[in-house]
This record gives C-alpha cells, structure tokens and sequence, in this order.
C-alpha cells in the first residue's frame, strides 16, 4: 500500500469538502467559495490555514484526473530559473543586493535600482512578480508574523489633522554607534510624514518640542494617539494636549489594527533609512543633523511615494487636496504659553523642592509651605530639563538643581525672623547692671573728654 505525504492529506481534505457539497446540490462556484472562506487544519497542526479559491480549483482538477497520487504533484512544475519577466541585468542587481544585505525589502531595492538607472522609472515593476523570482532563486526573503484571534477593528478618520499618530523608532547613528531615538508625527487620513524630531532618549521633553514646532509647521490637531511610552503618559504631556484643547488616546498593548499605521511607518523608516545609519563614519551623530536628514526624507521621498492604502496616491497629493482648513495659532507668544503649566509641591525643611526626581533649591522662607511652581516646557534645551519658575517678592525667579559639593563648603548663616525687628542698642540686661554697679568704669563714658559746648554769642570766634 502505498504511502501519502501530509500535504496530499490536507489537499485530499479541502476537496472532499468541496466535492461534499456539490454532491448536496451546490454549484461548484459555491462550494468552493464557502470552502475557501473557512479555516482548514494540517494534519498533527493546532494552527488554523487559509485556502485561496485557485489552490481549490487546481486540487480539484489534479484529483479528477489522476485521483489521490495527483493531490502529491503540482499543478505546474517548479521553476529554479530566473523570470523571463524582469531584465536580467535587474535579475543579477536583485542577487547582488540580496546577497549583501539579505534584510533589504524587495520595494526598497526596486527604488535603489531606479536611482542607479538599472530600471526605468516610467515603466513600473510589480514587487509581487520580484518577489516570486527571489522565492525562486532561493534567496532571503522577510516574512512578518501577523497576530491572530484578537478582536480588533481598523479606523480611519476621514480629513487631515483629524488625528495624528507618533511614536518613537530606537535606533544608532555614526561610526560610534550612538543610540538616538526618532520620534515621527504622521497624519492619519492621508499618512503624511508630518514631521520628525530626534533624541537620546524617548521622553516627554522631546515630545513636547515636537508638538511645538508641528503646531508652528501645519496647525492644530484634533486628536493624537499614542502608546505607553514614558514619554507619552508623563503628566506634563496630558497637561499640554489639554491646553491645546486636543483629545488624547492612549492605545492598546499589540494592537496593529489601532496604532498600526506608525507602526507600519516606522517598519519603512527603519528599512528605508534608520538601519543604514549604523556603523557610518561620514554621518554625524549629533540628534540636529540626524533631524536634518530624517526631514528631508519625508519631504522628498516618502511623502511623495505612491502608497497602497491610498489607491497608489502620494501622502502629499492627498494631504494638500483635502477639503478641511488647517488652524494655525495667532502667534508665536499664544502658542508658547500653551506649554506653561502650574504645579503644587511642598517645600522641604531645607529649603528643596522635588520635581520628577530632581531636587531644586528655592529661596529660604518658605519651608514646610506648599507653593505654586510654573513649569515651561520650552525654556530648557532640545530634550534638557524644562524651566522651573518662582514668584518670590514679586519676581518671578528660574530655580535651579541643587549643587550638592557647593553647599557641602558654603558658610553657614542664622538669619532673624522675618517679623521680628531687631533695634539697637538694645536695654542693658541683669548682668550689665550688676557689673556697672560693682565694677563700674574709672572714667566716664566720653572717656574725660566732654564734647565742646557751643558757644552762648553766635557772632563771638572762639
């Protein structure tokens, strides 16, 4: 008797359901849509698969005519050549570059053979038909795990800056391998590269200047969504969008359907720029010029690249078509002090007060008090410490960290209370008066010397 593969064994179970329910009085047509909307188990696998309708019909037509032994074969032959579609000088950069870099997505090749003049521009590529040459020649391709049995559901808003996505993309930059963190703002309607801002580390500081300078660069947004990163749940960060009368929603943990479009943006981003900045002696680590360069690629290369979910229209071809006006702030001033918030903290008996986990000395007088600090958010430098400020008599006064080693050898002080006033000289006390009583002084206070009296005739000279 002979013996069949698990693969004839799954094929021989999706055609009997097909043949079981044309026997049922289905047409073909029917059954095997309904068959292909179900999902099939592998022999010994606890892993549901999907069955495409061709697959269906080309099982089918091997099972009616050589019966099981048909279901081991496929339909057509296997082909270990190079396509007969694409250039073969096209065919040999593709193996080139595979072999060199085998993390290379196949779009990103098809474009750094457009730039090198290997294809024209004018003459599209379909990736799918690259993709099947790569499978055939048996070179690296990418896969990406999909999540399955979540009950999640898509979005979209309908107009431009109805809601803007960011997150932030971790990765090195120049020959010292420098960790920097990317923070990108893309538009959800029309996936428009807002803008980009550029760290040492993800934090609310950074994206606080990133929200500044994207109000300044296209308007007001109406909704932002965010993960729980450290710098998206800060309360600084809540404050701010507050001001800026903008909702804000925090996603879900592994939640593609919702936060997947940066998600998405940041999987292009690192392979079409991020992950070529490592190990680069001629790029400058500095978080300025990296933001320099991460802007001119949205500006000019992805911004203006036909994207899929937008029926092949460019992000900025949507954007700049959209009906809804963008709101810009009156003024630089107004906008500024959307990012000026009030906090309440106790001050310590040594005069300090604690703002996340920084110590910040303010003036004596005031301790054990709760006192109202104003923070700007913008005073400090690209993702530094923010601005602490104080209203002391009157003055409103930047307080600064504590320095610890100056303190350790400054002088000591007693100041008098502040509502007591201390006159001079003051009345003698008990001690004084038994003194001058039993010890009193030889001479006189004047010392024998009195002061020379004037004389009684103002006109008379002495």
């Amino acid at each position: 008797m002979q013996e069949f593969s698990r693969k004839a064994a799954f094929r021989y179970q999706v055609v009997s359901q097909v043949l079981t329910r044309t026997c049922a009085g289905e047409t073909q047509r029917e059954a095997v849509l309904r068959v292909a909307a179900l999902a099939h188990y592998f022999p010994g696998d606890t892993n549901p698969r999907r069955v495409s309708e061709r697959a269906i019909y080309r099982w089918l037509e091997l099972y009616r005519g050589t019966g099981f032994e048909g279901l081991e074969t496929s339909a057509r032959p296997a082909s270990t050549g190079p396509s007969g579609v694409l250039p073969p000088k096209f065919v040999e950069y593709l193996i080139q570059e595979k072999s060199q870099d085998s993390r290379t997505s196949i779009p990103e090749i098809i474009r750094r053979a457009i730039e090198r003049g290997i294809l024209k521009r004018e003459i599209p590529v379909d990736r799918t038909t690259v993709y099947r040459t790569a499978r055939r020649l048996g070179l690296p391709v990418v896969h990406r795990k999909k999540p399955t049995g979540h009950d999640a559901r898509r979005f979209a808003y309908p107009h431009r800056m109805d809601m803007i996505l960011s997150d932030g993309v971790h990765f090195r930059a120049g020959a010292t391998r420098a960790r920097r963190v990317a923070m990108f703002f893309l538009d959800d309607a029309t996936r428009f590269g807002l803008h980009v801002v550029v760290g040492t580390s993800e934090n609310a500081a950074l994206f606080q200047r990133g929200v500044y300078e994207l109000v300044r660069k296209v308007g007001f947004f109406s909704i932002v969504y965010l993960d729980k990163g450290p710098g998206f749940i800060a309360e600084d960060t809540l404050a701010v969008i507050r001001n800026l009368h903008a909702l804000l929603i925090h996603g879900e943990t592994a939640y593609p359907e919702g936060h997947g479009k940066i998600e998405k943006f940041n999987g292009t981003a690192r392979a079409d720029v991020l992950r070529v900045l490592d190990h680069r002696p001629d790029v400058d680590p500095d978080p300025g010029s990296l933001e320099l360069r991460l802007r001119h690629y949205l500006e000019t290369q992805y911004n203006h690249r036909p994207h899929e979910s937008l029926q092949k229209e460019a992000p900025y071809q949507r954007f700049m078509a959209d009906p809804k006006d963008l709101r810009f702030p009156e003024n630089v001033e107004e906008l500024r002090s959307k990012f000026e918030i009030y906090i309440t903290r106790r001050v310590s008996p040594d005069n300090v007060v604690s703002v996340d986990s920084v110590a910040y000395e303010v003036p004596r007088g005031y301790d054990g008090a709760k006192i109202a600090l104003r923070r700007k958010l913008l005073a400090g430098p690209a993702g530094g410490c923010p601005g602490i400020f104080f209203l002391h008599q009157g003055r409103l006064v930047e307080l600064h960290p504590v320095d610890l080693e100056a303190n350790a050898r400054a002088r000591r002080g007693n100041d008098p209370p502040a509502n007591e006033e201390v006159q001079h000289p003051l009345p003698p006390s008990a001690a004084d008066l038994a003194f001058q009583r039993e010890l009193g002084t030889v001479v006189d206070p004047d010392g024998g010397c009195p002061d020379p009296q004037p004389p009684s005739n103002p006109q008379e000279e002495p």
